[in-house]
């Protein structure tokens, strides 16, 4: 039984010297590249394992599943929310935003995407944790950010910045990502700036 080993140990029993975030990085690149070449259907904490040379209980003491180091990698892929496209133009702005979201996967087949999305659905737990990563300090405090940015340009009424509408424009992507089981293409992030928020935003705020 390998549980008592050291966090950085290898398969073989060498120490690979790795720790922390050093490791994480390792145990992420290796999820990647095994979706790249597997697919999410395929995919197996032991290969992860053995493409990070590290041992399953370093990566069960971490993640409870292969869902949930997949979310990880996912996260570690997505766009720094930190800083947010800040062209002076919100359509701009959004498009570059949500577009940057879709393209983490453009080395991924479509396969490997599909089926997460199927174990997405299944899974409510999954589901949370997904969710998780899409809240606070992630892509809709970035959706902020860049609204409050054309607030302040005068391009929007401060009175439209719901929660709910802070949300949309990731909420509108997510569900064509998940009904059509695959990534959309960049005219899905134009029809829903052009045809729902856009419109929503500039609107005046009494409207009915």
């Amino acid at each position: 039984m390998t549980s008592g080993a050291p966090e950085g140990e290898e398969v073989r029993g060498r120490p690979s010297r790795r720790r922390g975030d050093e490791l994480e990085r390792a145990i992420l690149d290796a999820v990647w590249a095994e979706l790249a070449d597997h697919g999410y259907d395929r995919l197996t904490m032991d290969g992860v394992a053995a493409r990070a040379r590290t041992s399953k209980p370093v990566l069960y003491r971490r993640w409870p599943n292969r869902a949930a180091v997949v979310v990880a990698a996912l996260g570690r892929n997505a766009p720094d929310y930190r800083e947010p496209p800040d062209t002076g133009d919100l359509k701009t702005d959004l498009a570059l935003f949500l577009r940057g979201l879709l393209h983490r996967f453009d080395d991924l087949p479509t396969g490997a995407v599909h089926g997460f999305l199927i174990d997405l659905m299944r899974d409510p737990e999954l589901r949370g944790i997904f969710r998780g990563g899409l809240t606070a300090q992630g892509p809709v405090s970035s959706l902020e950010a860049m609204m409050r940015r054309a607030v302040d340009r005068g391009e929007i009424d401060p009175a439209r910045l719901t929660p709910r509408v802070l949300s949309l424009p990731l909420d509108l992507l997510r569900d064509a990502f998940l009904i059509g089981g695959t990534v959309p293409p960049d005219r899905v992030v134009d029809e829903i700036l052009d045809e729902v928020v856009l419109p929503l935003l500039r609107a005046p705020s009494d409207a009915r």
